[in-house]
């Protein structure tokens, strides 16, 4: 129930970017403006995800889900029932204000899978990025969908309300409210102080590159068939993760990792020449490759700063999505629309590449272990312990 709960309340995340930019534009006349104000709300969720979270890990989920839920609803709202001709400044400051309250209930239920599924969070992991991936498929349709028969105002408003419900739902199970950061005195230090945590948000920034010129090449290459083809591309992500989960989730190291990234890189540069169908099986390896991740933050991100760690790597994702965007765009522009897939596919290796050196895999943690004991063997245990202290 907790987790259908938070698949429901993220259901709205997935419906923001889209909706409101065919709103804004309705309202100004202008796809400049509205491209500004789905700026403003992705670089918004980029700066205020980290802090939420951050929050989260110091003072548990119930407040600092309630009062952000309750601030970007009422914007949504506020959006929703504004006149045309609303001067721009205010629309860019009310999708500011949307995207930094955002609720991170996807980041709060990741950190509740370990006391929800002990012993089987890499398989819960996987489930949560194939649940994350059907968001994305069904969202931005069903915001489309309502904005054409309710108007665009009325698809916010609507969001706004499934978010707030949906979030307060969440906050009041026995889990939610119950849970505390691991630290017993909360850590002062972020996320990222750790290097592996860096690791991750680097090679998920890398992994956001491929999703930002993906979606730019497939529309600059097939533009009547770009719905479709980015559902068959989620699709294809959907069924690897519901794989993931039945194998008991995705890669355990840095080897397996690169492994997955690899695949992703070698899907998306055949699409270059490949037939535009096969984007379904580039898309195979998206949520293995999340609940890879995912999984790994336990072990990489310092004690009392998983919430913080989560929240990082949706905003390198989304850092690396709109990178990944503009080049594909600028290349669309001054090449071939396909050059965007040879992009995508650079960005993959490259993060390959940062997996494999710089994740541990076991036989590097146990021939480390191995050379460092061997090394404590040689040294002299025969001098003199000062007083007090056992040799």
């Amino acid at each position: 129930m907790l987790f259908s709960t938070s698949v429901v309340a993220r259901l709205p995340l997935a419906t923001l970017s889209i909706g409101l930019l065919v709103h804004v534009e309705r309202l100004t006349g202008s796809y400049a403006a509205a491209g500004l104000a789905a700026g403003a709300l992705a670089i918004a969720q980029g700066v205020g995800g980290p802090l939420l979270g951050r929050l989260v890990d110091r003072h548990g989920q119930t407040l600092v889900l309630i009062l952000p839920a309750l601030v970007s609803g009422t914007a949504l709202a506020v959006v929703a029932f504004l006149p045309a001709r609303t001067p721009l400044l205010a629309l860019l400051a009310l999708a500011a204000l949307i995207g930094f309250a955002t609720p991170p209930v996807g980041a709060c239920m990741r950190t509740l899978i370990p006391l929800l599924n002990p012993g089987t969070e890499p398989r819960a992991y996987a489930i949560d990025a194939a649940a994350t991936e059907l968001t994305w498929i069904a969202g931005p349709p069903l915001a489309l969908t309502v904005g054409s028969l309710a108007g665009t105002g009325t698809a916010l408003a609507l969001a706004g309300a499934v978010l707030l419900a949906a979030t307060l739902a969440f906050v009041l199970s026995p889990t939610s409210r119950s849970w505390r950061s691991k630290a017993v005195s909360r850590t002062r230090s972020s996320a990222l102080a750790s290097p592996q945590m860096r690791t991750l948000v680097l090679v998920m920034a890398c992994v956001g590159v491929v999703f930002g010129a993906t979606e730019v090449a497939v529309t600059a290459s097939a533009p009547s068939a770009a719905g479709w083809l980015l559902g068959l591309w989620g699709l294809g992500s959907l069924a690897g993760g519901v794989v993931a989960a039945r194998s008991g989730g995705g890669a355990r190291d840095g080897r397996s990792f690169a492994l997955l990234l690899t695949f992703l890189a070698a899907g998306h540069l055949s699409l270059a020449v490949a037939p535009p169908a096969l984007i379904v099986l580039a898309g195979t390896v998206i949520a293995p490759i999340l609940a890879s991740a995912y999984a790994m933050v336990d072990k990489a991100a310092p004690t009392g700063t998983a919430t913080e760690a989560f929240t990082w790597l949706a905003t390198a994702t989304a850092t690396g999505t709109a990178a990944g965007a503009a080049a594909a765009g600028t290349l669309a522009d001054f090449t071939t629309p396909t050059t965007g897939f040879l992009l995508a596919g650079t960005a993959a290796l490259t993060a390959a590449l940062i997996a494999a050196t710089r994740i541990p895999s076991p036989h590097h943690a146990a021939t480390h272990t191995t050379r460092r004991t061997n090394a404590a063997a040689l040294i002299p245990t025969t001098r003199r312990a000062p007083a007090g202290e056992t040799p």
